[in-house]
């Protein structure tokens, strides 16, 4: 038997039990006095089965219920409204360049620093080629019994990836009957319909269980354009045609270019996805303490953004110009374009960009399988000293088909404006033979896939006065594979998107990693954890991890953990090649012809591992005199040295112009500032340093006939800086946001059959990175309630966002103006469902 204080009771209550519904709630959400055996388990976040929750590291829990009563279809979803978010990591909302994958990141410094695993092994990159993070989607919400964020440093006991900290969804296992899930949503608009269907079939035999479950969804897109609130957003590319920065008028005269054309109309806020997705989970006693474990998973995505036309860049030959050679194709200017001032630059050369609005918008397809299998035996060596030994093998896969339909070969457009320059210039719609001349669908393949093989031994080494020493150590082998092949007219250079080689490449690693607990006191406890990975790439990595608990009271538990992480090099950092960018940039000498200049985004096979520290520091409060409250209160803070990113382009260019022959050779800038080979090349320069202070209060109590949940989660950032900028406070299209002050509230009434429950979300005021104004802050409110029918059924229904706020404006917004990774964009919505079990 075992006496555990009201702090060891609120943690283990809190995981052991089914959280309560649509409240964020954390791993010390309820209070109360028991004595009890427990039996031992594993924690996100040490390898050591202990017998209460108490840790030193901090760690909230979400429950399914949480997510079924929020209305939430995808894990993304459900994470990046949590207040330790920070960023933008891209999901639903993002419409360019995510080709459909849905990402965490955890205090805003990167999805690639957030370690994701599933059933506390790790989940395989996953999206259109050579990831370096998981997506999502790959995994079904139907399947998921609860989510583990561990806020804290963790590459000492899981290795790279774990700087920010570790989101470990834990699947259903145990089940035994049917379940089956209806859910649909959709906003008060008309659009945006969300749907998903899910069954659960589970089976108990002697010594095991055998789950399975089937899950579909489908979700339907929002256009930017048929929001009031979105701002036009105007492009200098324009379906009639511009030369030399000007169209002609309706008397055919050629004049300055006073519109642009609004790219809303054809932009999602909210992007189309399909899913399948097949599990399983089985636990299987063999006899001698010895049990078979197993989960697999299996899912396929389909998803696509929308975009508008293709815009085409041309620099054309203009006939009899200097510089153009004889018998070089090359277009004729007639009277009314010099009388309208189009002529050749100094190279004999003419601009001509177009909106080919009459090929088509350009519509992003993916179509991608992932795969999972996870098995592991485990046993007891001795039963009388409890010695329990493990071995796993997990295998992931990932494969993704994508294209872009209605893209333009440049090429062959440059081919059809010479040969008909009089239907190009003169702003009449195209042709079908021109349209069919100059257009293809762009394909392309990617994917990844992942082969892990672990052993470990775990149990107690000797008793103190105050306890048993705990321990847990092992080893590992990880294989990392990764491929991505662009389309071929992408790769030669012809298309009208920047060119862009192909990635192919592997490495594996070898880990040797050790954990201890150690009981010095009744009160005192430490952590201790010591990690070492042998990369085929860089070699060697060290990491280690110290925390400390103390019981000051029954009801105060102070904390804190010091520790070091890594992370290593991905594979399309390694391998990428050469992939262009047209940024925007001034040429101090004055040679570029358009304020978007191509830059060579290079990787480097040489890369060193990314480095950090991490430290926090709190505590657990659960009063006696007030039964069913629970406080925690966690100051933390990461810095991370020798970060994988690009130098400043321009400022290597100033440099350069300036002077300095080493920049000039490291951007690889010619003789009298030639940019033709203009190079940025990832290295080992980067640097983030930010810290926080996250305050959770939970309080359960009965009034009013009633059972009473109130939960409120708050993060202070106190500081977020990146290679040398501070971004506290501020928010932009490229960065997002980093608001001061994220608060949840949640409050829940309920009694036998019936609850309803509110909840709100708060993003604190910041400053527009841009322009330097202020930014208002915004809330919203939501409301849901759950019914059971009888024992087999039951019902919800809510509202997202009720009072239909509009998204804040944002001067250098990511789309329509504003920053849909941040703010909700579609409004209103409207969210129910069934569920029957039996």
């Amino acid at each position: 038997m075992i006496k555990r204080t009201k702090i060891a009771s609120a943690v283990n209550i809190a995981v052991a039990t089914s959280l309560s519904a649509g409240v964020w709630v954390s791993t010390n959400a309820i209070a109360a006095d028991e004595t009890a055996k427990v039996e031992r388990i594993e924690v996100t976040g040490s390898r050591i089965q202990r017998q209460d929750m108490e840790t030193a590291s901090p760690v909230t829990v979400i429950d399914a219920a949480a997510i079924k009563a929020e209305g939430f279809t995808s894990v993304d979803q459900m994470l990046q409204v949590q207040t330790s978010m920070a960023g933008a990591a891209v999901g639903s909302s993002t419409n360019n360049g995510a080709d459909g994958v849905a990402q965490v990141d955890l205090r805003g410094m990167g999805s690639q620093r957030t370690l994701v695993l599933l059933n506390g092994r790790r989940m395989v990159n996953s999206g259109s080629g050579a990831d370096s993070s998981v997506d999502l989607n790959s995994i079904p919400v139907a399947m998921i019994a609860r989510v583990e964020i561990l806020k804290d440093g963790a590459s000492a006991v899981y290795g790279s990836d774990a700087i920010a900290g570790v989101v470990n969804i834990i699947t259903k296992k145990d089940f035994e009957g049917f379940q089956f899930d209806f859910n649909g949503s959709g906003t008060d608009k008309g659009d945006g319909e969300n749907g998903d269907v899910s069954a659960l079939y589970g089976f108990n035999t002697d010594g095991g269980n055998y789950t399975f479950g089937a899950a579909y969804s489908d979700r339907r897109g929002v256009i930017q354009g048929d929001r009031d609130w979105t701002e036009p957003g105007y492009s200098s590319f324009i379906p009639t045609g511009s030369l030399g920065g000007k169209v002609q008028d309706a008397n055919g005269n050629w004049v300055k270019r006073s519109t642009g054309y609004d790219y809303t109309q054809d932009s999602f806020y909210q992007t189309p996805n399909e899913r399948r997705s097949l599990f399983a989970n089985m636990t299987q006693e063999l006899g001698n303490d010895v049990v078979l474990t197993a989960d697999a998973i299996y899912t396929n995505r389909r998803s696509n953004q929308q975009m508008a036309a293709q815009p085409a860049d041309l620099w054309l030959n203009v006939c009899g110009a200097a510089g153009v050679q004889v018998g070089a194709p090359c277009i004729t200017l007639d009277s009314a374009m010099i009388v309208g001032g189009i002529a050749a630059n100094k190279e004999g050369l003419v601009n001509y960009r177009r909106r080919t609005n009459d090929v088509g918008p350009r519509i992003y397809t993916q179509d991608t399988d992932t795969w999972r299998l996870s098995t592991g035996l485990a046993g007891t060596l001795d039963v009388h000293t409890g010695m329990n030994w493990d071995l796993t093998y997990t295998y992931g896969k990932n494969q993704a088909k994508t294209a872009v339909k209605n893209s333009i070969n440049a090429n062959d457009m440059a081919v059809s404006v010479y040969a008909n320059q009089a239907a190009w210039f003169s702003g009449a719609p195209l042709t079908q033979q021109m349209i069919d001349a100059i257009s293809y669908a762009e394909e392309a393949k990617g994917g990844n896939e992942q082969q892990t093989l672990s052993a470990g031994l775990n149990g107690e080494l000797f008793d103190l006065s105050a306890g048993a020493v705990g321990f847990a150590l092992g080893a590992e082998y990880r294989r990392e594979n990764g491929f991505y092949m662009p389309d071929e007219v992408v790769i030669a250079g012809e298309s009208t998107s920047a060119q862009q080689d192909p990635t192919n490449g592997n490495y594996d690693v070898i880990s040797i990693f050790q954990e201890v607990s150690v009981p010095f006191t009744d009160k005192l406890t430490g952590e201790f954890a010591l990690r070492l990975d042998d990369y085929s790439t860089f070699g060697k990595a060290t990491t280690w991890k110290i925390g400390l608990t103390y019981t000051a009271t029954d009801d105060l538990m102070v904390r804190t953990v010091a520790a070091t992480g890594f992370r290593a090099p991905s594979v399309s950092e390694l391998y990428g090649g050469n992939s262009g960018s047209f940024d925007y940039l001034e040429d101090p000498w004055g040679n570029a012809q358009d304020p978007q200049i191509l830059v060579n985004r290079t990787s480097d096979p040489e890369l060193q591992p990314e480095e950090s520290e991490s430290y926090t520091a709190g505590l657990v409060y659960s009063p006696s005199y007030l039964d069913g409250m629970s406080v925690t209160l966690d100051y933390w803070r990461f810095k991370v040295s020798n970060a994988i990113a690009r130098m400043d382009t321009q400022a290597g260019l100033d440099a350069c112009f300036a002077g300095d022959i080493s920049a000039c050779e490291t951007f690889n800038i010619g003789a009298d500032g030639n940019l033709d080979n203009l190079t940025n090349a990832l290295t080992n320069v980067g640097t983030q340093d930010t810290s926080g202070i996250d305050l959770n209060l939970a309080y359960n109590f009965e009034g009013l006939g009633l059972e009473w949940k109130i939960n409120n989660d708050i993060t202070y950032l106190v500081k977020f800086e990146q290679d040398g900028e501070d971004y506290t406070g501020t928010i932009d299209g490229n960065f997002g946001a980093y608001a001061r002050v994220r608060n949840n509230f949640s409050v829940s009434a309920g009694q036998d059959d019936w609850s309803v429950m509110y909840f709100n979300r708060y993003i604190g005021g910041m400053t527009d990175l841009a322009e330097g104004t202020d930014v208002d802050s915004i809330i919203y409110h939501n409301i849901a309630g759950t019914y059971h029918l009888n024992d087999m059924t039951s019902v919800s229904l809510g509202i997202k966002n009720f009072t239909d706020e509009k998204p804040v404006t944002v001067s250098n917004g990511s789309d329509g103006g504003t920053v849909p990774e941040v703010y909700d964009t579609i409004g209103r919505t409207i969210y129910g469902g069934v569920t029957v079990k039996f």
